[in-house]
């Protein structure tokens, strides 16, 4: 895990300046308002390097579309109900997917709309053309 590297505007007003983009004071002040905190950075990159799965991808794009149970995920995307299983546990874990039990049958959906607005910004992002 990172070490926390405390800054203050006392700390990078000692810092070399760019000769460009001089920033002023006030503005610095703002922006070191606003950058991450590094824990939720540390955070957010671990949630980040969770999405980076394509089977986990390819489970969501499914759950985006409608609640679905585990035999028909697998039988979608091409997956043993093993391994869809197991996926599904970590995008539970990690918030993503919720579930509910109808008799014997287990039903996934996405958690909430969160994380569909993740999903479709994520892939409109990557539709665009250049």
């Amino acid at each position: 895990m990172l070490e926390p590297n405390p800054v203050s505007l006392e700390n990078v007003l000692d810092l070399p300046t760019c000769d460009i983009h001089a920033i002023a004071p006030e503005d610095l002040r703002e922006l070191l308002d606003i950058v991450l905190p590094l824990d939720k950075a540390q955070v957010m990159a671990e949630f980040f390097a969770m999405m980076g799965d394509p089977s986990r991808l390819r489970i969501l794009s499914v759950l985006s579309k409608q609640e679905l149970c585990v035999h028909d995920i697998a039988a979608i995307v091409g997956m043993s109900e093993s391994a869809v299983s197991h996926q599904l546990r970590i995008l539970r874990t990690m918030r993503l997917v919720s579930y509910r039990k109808s008799k014997r049958k287990v039903y996934y959906q996405l958690l909430d709309h969160h994380v569909l607005e993740i999903y479709q910004a994520v892939s409109e992002h990557l539709d665009e053309k250049v």
